[in-house]
């Protein structure tokens, strides 16, 4: 797919690709519920980026954000501590490698802070040489403490280099480069490969044109160094160095031929679902909240009436309506008492829930009740869709 992926972004770099989808893990016996599952949905991006010019044309907007780091060499000399640095410093300081990495987990990190995960319950943990995937030369897991867990992951950000499409291009005999415009023609050493077909061609068969076009994608020291031994290895097959001949020319080009590199954040849906509840519940005077932020509720705002009589059912219908015209999502009800009605709504997350009262009938004002404070204030229905869009994170 990189072939048609490269067609889709116009032939520019840096571009990304972005997936969601379902992961299964080998789990004989699955626990700690939506932490760890037999099948679970990831969310990541790919971001190919040209490692000449590695630069982050959007840095400038996170880097002065301050992200908690436990690097691997606090981890080495057993002293655990988290540095706070900023994006920009952590980059200065090569403890992050490469901008595309810094830049997501720095959004990675106020994506938490909206979720209502707080930032001193978060750090990105450096992971330690040994447990470093083939594919990685940098990996940091964004981690959450959690209060039965402790720190458990929430994402991965790796830096994958060229590693996946080099590894493509060995074993399908695809170049899978990209292929940049200069601004000037530049010279440039090439190579021109002369295999002798008659010692490769019965050692490989069908293989060899992929065995040519890999030799042909490898810059030119690679290839010296790898035709200074007596043999190539390629698939379990050893082919004899001397059956291989190649010079060097030189040539003007108008474009560069490289292999992007990658930067890969990965988020686990699950895991992010079970820390923001955890950190949304908490009990007051008894009683269960689920302070989601304003801007996650699935409800706004629940709209009751004091009592099931003399008008006040038909006048809270009326306010439920006007709400829901200028697009705030809100829920009715009147099966309850007002107090389990409040209670109710505390409990499923709902910022703010709306009484239409006996006084509203008299002068057109409502009581509006904040879910965490449980203060409440007093206003005119007319004013009610712009006070409530205000402090949802809409516009008045």
């Amino acid at each position: 797919d990189f072939k048609n992926l490269v067609t889709y972004a116009r032939n520019q770099i840096p571009f990304g690709v972005a997936q969601i989808g379902k992961v299964a893990r080998n789990e004989i016996s699955p626990r700690k519920g939506l932490i760890r599952l037999r099948e679970f949905t990831i969310m990541e991006i790919e971001l190919f980026f040209d490692p000449e010019n590695p630069n982050c044309e959007y840095l400038p907007e996170v880097e002065d954000i301050e992200l908690p780091l436990l690097t691997a060499d606090k981890q080495l000399d057993q002293s655990y501590e988290i540095q706070w640095v900023t994006v920009k410093k952590a980059l200065e300081k090569c403890l992050i490698k490469t901008d595309w990495q810094a830049y997501f987990m720095a959004l990675a990190f106020e994506f938490l802070k909206e979720l209502g995960i707080p930032e001193e319950k978060q750090r990105f943990r450096e992971q330690l040489p040994n447990e470093l995937a083939h594919y990685s030369a940098q990996t940091y897991d964004q981690q959450v403490v959690l209060s039965r867990w402790g720190w458990v992951e929430i994402s991965g950000h790796a830096y994958r280099t060229d590693y996946d499409l080099k590894r493509h291009s060995k074993y399908s005999g695809e170049s899978l480069t990209f292929k940049k415009q200069l601004e000037k023609p530049i010279e440039v050493e090439t190579v021109e490969i002369t295999p002798d077909m008659k010692v490769v061609g019965p050692i490989l068969r069908d293989k060899t044109p992929k065995f040519i076009e890999y030799l042909k994608l490898l810059p030119v020291n690679e290839l010296k160094k790898l035709l200074n031994k007596e043999f190539i290895e390629y698939e379990g097959h050893e082919i004899p160095s001397s059956a291989i001949k190649f010079k060097v020319v030189k040539k003007k080009v108008s474009h560069k031929e490289f292999i992007p590199h990658v930067a890969e954040p990965s988020f686990g849906l699950e895991r992010i679902l079970y820390a923001t509840l955890e950190c949304a519940y908490r009990k007051k005077n008894g009683r269960t909240i689920l302070s989601f932020p304003a801007k996650i509720a699935p409800i706004k705002v629940a709209v009751f009436p004091l009592v099931k009589r003399d008008g006040l059912p038909e006048k809270a219908r009326t306010v439920y309506n006007l709400l829901r015209k200028h697009g705030i999502k809100c829920i009715y009800n009147d099966k309850y008492s007002i107090g389990k009605l409040y209670a109710e709504a505390d409990e499923i997350g709902i910022p703010y829930s709306v009484t239409i009262d006996y006084e509203t009938l008299k002068n057109n004002t409502v009581t509006v009740r904040d879910r965490d404070t449980w203060e409440q204030v007093r206003m005119l229905i007319a004013l009610l869709p712009s006070y409530l869009k205000k402090r949802l994170g809409g516009n008045e």
